[in-house]
């Protein structure tokens, strides 16, 4: 049996941090820029209309930009207006863009170019590692693991990949280390393709996503986002500021709908954000919404009666309407490494989850721990961001995502 099985479970495996204890702060997206603070006077023909509710759960309904001043096509504002827009690499780029609404043709460059930092601390390494060697023995395979559990994939993941590998070997299967290097590609991929349904945002109308994750992932931003490229596709979203908790974390989702063009229902801070959920529900059906999007406040997995608070949106949701909420989000910052691993599990156990937002992608070399989620949890990723503007957050695709890593 060679070395590297024989080694403790625990080697490699990265101590989950202590995430910082949460209170109101200014900011949610560390590393992306804040619009919660963006003037007053930026925002402007707001339009606000009240609905007749019980005290508790009395929200205010700001309406999106009349549609006959700009359909899909028109939906992305100047650059330089955009909440965490970037300059650098976009401007660079700009003879990528085909035209008005339609995605960039040089997304896998961008892709490629952003998973830099993985890169060079995951395939650049295995290159060294295999250049020169006629075998594969045990001393390499040793140093394979040790390269994948650096990378933040994991003990459980390493050890099921070597597992893999090792068999091949023992039946000569494989032999060249050249070829090593394709073997884990064609590993990793396997462990990225999630066996799931595909995400149809129209099989339900409205159809609900309640968006989670903890302060400082990306969520807010990400929500807004997501929202914008939905009414690209010809979608009616509606944004939901159930973070009443965060300091202008309202605000922040209120200029997100205001340069998008599309509704949100909100309270003041400090609501009851349940309240807020149930209200949207009916604000939705009586404005023929399409897709519903409830960001809801950055809760710390290991904080027992947050993630409780959290619960009872999901209990008052599902209440409201059976069925919904029809998709839970869970935004991890991926430059966490094996905390965002730690953050997934507990959510999962907790309110349960049926994909994941990556973000953050293209500022860290810990883009294995994309591996070690999926193959742990067995949740698919739905969405990954590599970069602060509205374009940078796309659907998941394996192939391309194994293929820019290499």
């Amino acid at each position: 049996m060679i070395r590297w099985f024989k080694r403790k479970k625990d080697k490699g495996a990265a101590e989950v941090e202590n995430v910082p204890a949460m209170e109101p702060v200014e900011a949610e997206e560390s590393g992306e820029n804040d619009t919660s603070t963006a003037p007053a006077e930026e925002i402007a023909g707001e339009a606000e209309i009240r609905r007749e509710t019980e005290p508790e759960a009395e929200a205010e309904i700001q309406s999106a930009a009349p549609e006959n001043e700009g359909g899909p096509e028109d939906l992305r504002p100047d650059e330089d207006e955009l909440p965490g827009d970037e300059t650098g690499d976009e401007a660079e780029e700009e003879d990528e863009i085909q035209e008005e609404g339609v995605p960039r043709k040089g997304f896998f460059k961008r892709l490629r170019t952003r998973l830099k930092g993985t890169r060079e601390k995951f395939t650049h390494r295995i290159d060294r590692l295999v250049l020169g060697r006629k075998i594969i023995d045990d001393d390499l395979l040793d140093e394979l693991e040790e390269i994948l559990i650096t990378s933040d994939l994991g003990v459980k993941t390493t050890s099921l990949l070597l597992g893999k590998v090792a068999d091949k070997v023992k039946r000569k299967e494989l032999s060249d280390p050249a070829k090593l290097r394709e073997q884990i590609r064609a590993e990793i991929r396997s462990t990225l393709e999630i066996e799931a349904p595909a995400l149809d945002y129209r099989a339900q109308k409205p159809l609900v996503v309640l968006i989670v994750g903890v302060n400082g992932t990306g969520k807010t931003t990400t929500t807004g986002k997501l929202a914008a490229q939905l009414k690209r596709e010809g979608l009616k979203p509606m944004l939901v500021a159930c973070d009443t908790f965060r300091a202008a974390a309202v605000e922040q989702l209120s200029v997100w709908a205001e340069r998008t063009g599309v509704p949100v229902v909100k309270q003041k801070s400090g609501s009851d954000p349940s309240a807020v959920a149930f209200d949207a529900l009916d604000a939705a059906v009586s404005r023929d919404i399409d897709v519903v999007l409830m960001d809801t406040a950055g809760r710390m997995h290991t904080k027992v009666n947050l993630m409780e608070e959290l619960k009872k949106i999901h209990r008052v949701v599902e209440k409201k309407m059976p069925g919904a909420p029809h998709e839970v989000f869970l935004v991890l910052d991926a430059s966490t490494g094996q905390n965002a691993l730690s953050q997934a599990k507990l959510f999962k156990e907790g309110i349960g989850l049926t994909g994941l937002i990556l973000t953050k992608l293209d500022g860290t070399a810990k883009g294995g721990i994309v591996a070690a989620i999926c193959e742990e949890l067995q949740v698919p990723v739905r969405y990954i961001g590599i970069g602060e503007s509205v374009d940078d957050l796309r659907p998941f695709d394996a192939e391309e995502f194994t293929n820019a890593l290499f």
